[in-house]
């Protein structure tokens, strides 16, 4: 009996000691004090170190655009690192060019401020604020996919420019412990500043798609930050080329909308591509656009349609209109939106065609 007692003792002692050394280790080897945060060479702060670069600029209310919370996933939240910020981390390398980190750019959710940093980041992200808005109106348009609209309560007004996006807040709930943040394009017309328009897509295991297709309700409160993007209209002459699939409908509805409240008079043709009648949405917005633009073509394109279907349109990919249009390339530009894997594609075909790559403007999800 003494034998076993004595084994619990030290054992015991063991495990008390470890988690001495463990406490300490949090307190000193992972304290590294208040770290300098330089921005752009006008402006500084004074953060907690240890925390990510993306995290403790976001804690200053300085927002970088960041589609995963900071799983260092989707590359988005991209700053140029002049001094300080470590070495370049494996996982940053997928997802940051060789030239990239030759100019010294990194991904702000990667980098662990232990020293001063000095970073550059566009002007713009100064003027990135925080909204809180509720939820007056949120409906299914398909099976998968929910139209939201905003009213904004607390913030004042937003800015944006047609073909922009904002971050929305998913706080924790029932299936998530965590707050995250996730990436959706802007639907409404920049001319309406009080609220904002969202077609969010259900996503299986998305924290934030979860909260808005399960638990999200009319009357609710949510917060959001923006406006962030390089993808938006570009005001000339040129013919415009439109194509999207599902979601990807947001910035485009965004941009023809301003189109039409500007009176802008350009030829313009959306090609949509969907599977079924099911994933149609929005078609009276689209005629209603057909009927009050200048010269507007909304071309909808189904790929899983049986040979049974009364369907009287496109029947397979939206590539396939596309590149009917297509034969003609002089003075034309494109809007694409959708997956990764869509958009190169498509890409790959207008150069082929004989679109200039610099008239090609695209938006990835």
């Amino acid at each position: 009996m003494n034998g076993i007692v004595n084994t619990v003792a030290v054992m015991s002692g063991i495990t008390g000691f470890l988690a001495f050394v463990l406490t300490l280790a949090r307190r000193t080897v992972g304290d590294y004090g208040i770290v300098e945060i330089t921005i752009n060479d006008k402006k500084k702060l004074e953060v907690r170190g240890g925390d990510s670069l993306l995290s403790a600029l976001s804690s200053e209310k300085i927002f970088i655009p960041s589609a995963c919370g900071g799983k260092g996933t989707c590359g988005y939240c991209k700053v140029k690192v002049l001094n300080g910020g470590g070495a370049v981390l494996p996982m940053e390398e997928g997802l940051v060019s060789h030239d990239e980190i030759e100019e010294g750019v990194r991904l702000a959710c990667q980098v662990k401020l232990k020293e001063p940093i000095k970073i550059e980041i566009p002007d713009e992200l100064f003027n990135v604020r925080e909204y809180r808005a509720e939820v007056r109106k949120i409906e299914d348009i398909t099976p998968k996919i929910k139209h939201l609209v905003l009213d904004i309560v607390e913030g004042g007004e937003i800015d944006f420019k047609p073909g922009q996006y904002i971050q929305l807040v998913a706080p924790p709930y029932a299936e998530s412990d965590e707050s995250v943040q996730r990436a959706y394009s802007i639907a409404s017309c920049p001319d309406d500043k009080g609220f904002i328009e969202l077609i969010i897509g259900y996503v299986e295991g998305g924290i934030c798609t979860t909260y808005v297709h399960k638990y999200l309700k009319e009357g609710d409160h949510v917060n959001f930050n923006g406006p962030f993007g390089n993808f938006f209209y570009k005001d000339n002459d040129r013919e415009m080329i439109m194509v999207a699939a599902g979601t990807g409908m947001a910035p485009i509805l965004s941009i023809l909308r301003a189109m039409k409240s500007s009176g802008i008079k350009r030829r313009c043709s959306f090609f949509f591509g969907a599977k079924t009648r099911d994933d149609l949405f929005f078609i009276d917005k689209m005629q209603n656009l057909e009927e009050s633009l200048f010269d507007f073509e909304f071309v909808p394109a189904l790929s899983r349609i049986g040979p049974d279907d009364d369907w009287e349109g496109v029947r397979g990919r939206v590539t396939e209109p596309l590149m009917k249009h297509m034969e003609n390339p002089e003075n034309k530009e494109a809007y694409l939106c959708g997956s990764p894997v869509m958009i190169d594609a498509i890409v790959e075909l207008l150069i082929e065609k004989g679109m200039d790559e610099k008239l090609i403007y695209y938006d990835k999800f």
